[in-house]
């Protein structure tokens, strides 16, 4: 086979992969909630199996973000600190603040299909 038909082939495959598998099409999409005012806004998201959520402390005093699971916990997030974590598992996760017990917020965390299933 000539070395021209072998970069033709070559570019075909890589044509048809990049198709199949559009660039992105491995990772969800991340989600950001931002706390402030004593609330987590938005207070409830949907989000894909594999994204990663980021709570950002936009208030003037410290706040935490803690799964009512215990499968996750901040550290005291002072004013612009952030912490995210990376939903693996399809479920419902409720969270709270657990230095203001009465802030909380839910993840729906569905399964991952079609394109933008992990390879």
């Amino acid at each position: 086979m000539s070395k021209i038909c072998v970069a033709t082939a070559l570019t075909a495959s890589v044509l048809a992969a990049a198709i199949m598998f559009p660039a992105g099409a491995a990772q969800a999409p991340d989600t950001e909630v931002q706390i402030d005012n004593f609330t987590f806004a938005p207070q409830r998201i949907t989000v894909k199996a594999g994204a990663t959520v980021t709570w950002i402390n936009d208030d003037d005093i410290p706040h935490t973000v803690a799964s009512s699971s215990k499968l996750f916990k901040s550290k005291a997030l002072d004013t612009k600190d952030k912490f995210s974590f990376t939903f693996t598992t399809p479920g419902f996760y409720e969270y709270f603040c657990s230095l203001h017990p009465h802030m909380t917020g839910a993840i729906l965390v569905e399964a991952a299909t079609g394109s933008t299933a992990a390879q």
